[in-house]
């Protein structure tokens, strides 16, 4: 027991450090350099080289116990401004799952009615393609061709788009899969799903779901930088390349998690619907939709 704690607390101050200490202190170090050289002198060097000086030299006519303190406070101001800055998490993640407060409804409406027009269409062109080269006369070159344009409505979203985003589509579309394909209203049914789902595929679920913990917590640091650069400019580019970073990550592990998600209802969805008495015990496969319908019908209870 000694030993899992102790390997409990090395974890949580690594997560510790690479989350708050070490942002926090970025950004401390970016602020001070920004107040001292503003706006009008953003990219001078001498005045930064000037300011990173003036503050050594403060730092080293100090005493030793002074020195500690600064470097305590230091430490203090960087936790706690990786604290505040990581308080925007929530609105970082909303803003990438597309869900917009009702402020930006109409720029939601009118993303979501972009996006499925160019669904629809590419929809349209697969089915086209079908319907010109019939499965039994279809070679390999027309099967190609119905990948191709199945791959670029899949680009889009996985079934018709409801959210305003490309990783909001994700999630709503695994939504949708496991009502329209399975019968299960997944914001019921994916509690009980997890405490029937094997130990490696919640390990699995749960590191890619933590990996977009850590995207989404990396994007929420553009948003203090934006703020400085109401001071000094250069934060503002500092803050598209975190933000950037951390979207592309984002969408990366939304991906796997999407992909993941959808293979436990297809892989283990009995398995739920066996523990609730819904399917016989030796029954096999993917939950029909009307088995679907009565776990969920069963786990609702009336709500």
């Amino acid at each position: 027991m000694g030993t899992f704690f102790t390997e409990l607390a090395k974890k949580l101050a690594d997560r510790w450090v690479t989350l708050l200490l070490i942002p926090g202190a970025l950004f401390a170090a970016a602020a001070v350099i920004g107040a001292q050289l503003g706006q009008r002198h953003a990219l001078d060097p001498s005045r930064l080289t000037a300011t990173v000086s003036g503050v050594s030299t403060l730092i080293a006519r100090q005493s030793a116990g002074a020195q500690a303190m600064l470097v305590a406070a230091a430490l203090l101001a960087a936790a706690c401004t990786g604290l505040a800055a990581q308080a925007l998490a929530g609105p970082t993640r909303a803003l990438f799952l597309g869900m917009w407060p009702r402020l930006l409804m109409p720029v939601q409406r009118w993303r979501v009615a972009s996006r499925r027009r160019r669904w629809h269409v590419r929809v349209q062109r697969r089915r086209a393609l079908e319907q010109k080269h019939p499965r039994s006369s279809r070679t390999p070159e027309n099967q190609q061709q119905i990948n191709t344009a199945a791959e670029r409505a899949n680009r889009i979203a996985w079934t018709e788009p409801g959210r305003p985003t490309w990783m909001g589509d994700r999630t709503h579309a695994l939504e949708q899969i496991a009502q329209h394909r399975h019968g299960l209203d997944l914001a019921f049914t994916w509690p009980r799903l997890w405490l029937v789902l094997p130990d490696t595929v919640r390990t699995e679920i749960t590191t890619v779901n933590a990996a977009f913990a850590a995207a989404v917590a990396t994007a929420t640091w553009a948003w203090p930088y934006l703020l400085l650069a109401t001071l000094w400019w250069p934060a503002a580019l500092i803050a598209i390349v975190i933000g950037i970073t951390g979207w592309v990550r984002a969408r990366a592990a939304i991906a796997d998690l999407s992909a993941l998600s959808e293979a436990a209802l297809d892989l283990h969805g009995r398995t739920l619907a066996i523990a609730l008495g819904v399917a016989e015990n030796d029954s096999v496969g993917p939950l029909a939709l009307d088995e679907g319908e009565r776990v969920t019908a069963l786990i609702r209870k009336g709500r």
